[in-house]
């Protein structure tokens, strides 16, 4: 009889690569990983692991059984979601990835609501990059996840995971308020073009956010002056309001705030998406549902207040 918590770990190594990212995956030691392995290569009675190099490498038969595997923790995920639904009270802990602007504009609320109308479930929620935790999602680190994609690039897409969409904001250029102390040169800005010699705020490269900006400014005849570089968008605001700065920011970022920036108006009005997704297996936990549910009431209240 194979051990499933053994299957799960190789299953892991041939997500991650290595015993070390497995490790840091699921909080063991990298020896206890190596060790559990050694016992599931003697179950199985065939070789699981070769070393090519400094790397393992899964063997024809790991790979059958790591694909094996992610069958069986679908179907255990679809068993645990019928006794969870069974049950007459809404509860358990749900695991939650959401990004730095969702994670302001809607968690609090989001987390009110779910006290007042699930007591009994429990909401862990952890900040990360969208496609970082959709890939962890998928690997079973969340049960959930808030993510966004810009337009014109598509958020990963990974087998198993259930998308819905949760709201649209749209992008504006951002530039400081008038005032008294500000360079000339943010009063007189109109339009995209109008901030082609401006000091901007971005992303740093590789994020989606930062592509598209470039891009749009690229567009508009001019290549940003990038001065300043955070992933942290509340930074980006407070570099805009304070004159030092502009911004290419979607509309989420004013939630729950005084809007200090003018905020002007793009060609096309573009609009970012966000969403959730969980995997499809878990789709009928009921814990997992009140969250979705709870993220979609939250989202379409901030759309109406903004109306």
């Amino acid at each position: 009889m194979l051990d499933l918590h053994r299957l799960r770990l190789l299953r892991e190594l041939s997500i991650r690569g290595t015993i070390a990212e497995v490790a840091a995956a699921l909080s063991y030691s990298p020896s206890s990983v190596s060790q559990q392995l050694s016992l599931l290569e003697r179950e199985a009675g065939v070789e699981l692991l070769r070393k090519s190099g400094r790397r393992l490498q899964l063997t024809p038969q790991a790979q059958a059984l790591a694909a094996h595997t992610g069958e069986l923790l679908e179907s255990l995920e679809r068993a645990e979601a019928a006794l969870a639904a069974a049950q007459p009270v809404v509860s358990g802990t749900v695991r939650l990835a959401v990004f730095q602007t969702a994670a302001l504009a809607l968690m609090p609320n989001m987390l009110r609501s779910m006290r007042e109308s699930h007591p009994h479930v429990r909401v862990e929620l952890v900040q990360h990059e969208p496609e970082t935790a959709l890939h962890e999602t998928w690997a079973r680190n969340f049960d959930l996840v808030v993510a966004e994609q810009y337009p014109g690039h598509a958020a990963p897409h990974h087998a198993g995971l259930d998308r819905e969409p949760l709201t649209r904001d749209e992008i504006r250029l951002a530039v400081p308020a008038d005032l008294a102390d500000a360079p000339e040169a943010f009063r007189t800005v109109r339009s995209l073009q109008d901030a082609a010699g401006l000091p901007w705020v971005m992303e740093p490269h590789g994020a989606a956010s930062r592509h598209w900006a470039e891009q749009a400014c690229r567009s508009a005849g001019f290549e940003p002056d990038v001065r300043f570089e955070t992933p942290d968008l509340q930074a980006h605001v407070r570099l805009v309001e304070s004159g030092n700065a502009v911004a290419l920011l979607p509309q989420l970022v004013w939630a729950h705030r005084q809007q200090a920036a003018r905020l002007l108006d793009l060609p096309s009005r573009p609009q970012r998406t966000i969403f959730t997704a969980m995997r499809r297996s878990s789709s009928r936990h009921p814990a997992i549902a009140a969250v979705r549910q709870a993220l979609a009431a939250e989202a379409a209240a901030l759309e109406a207040a903004a109306r």
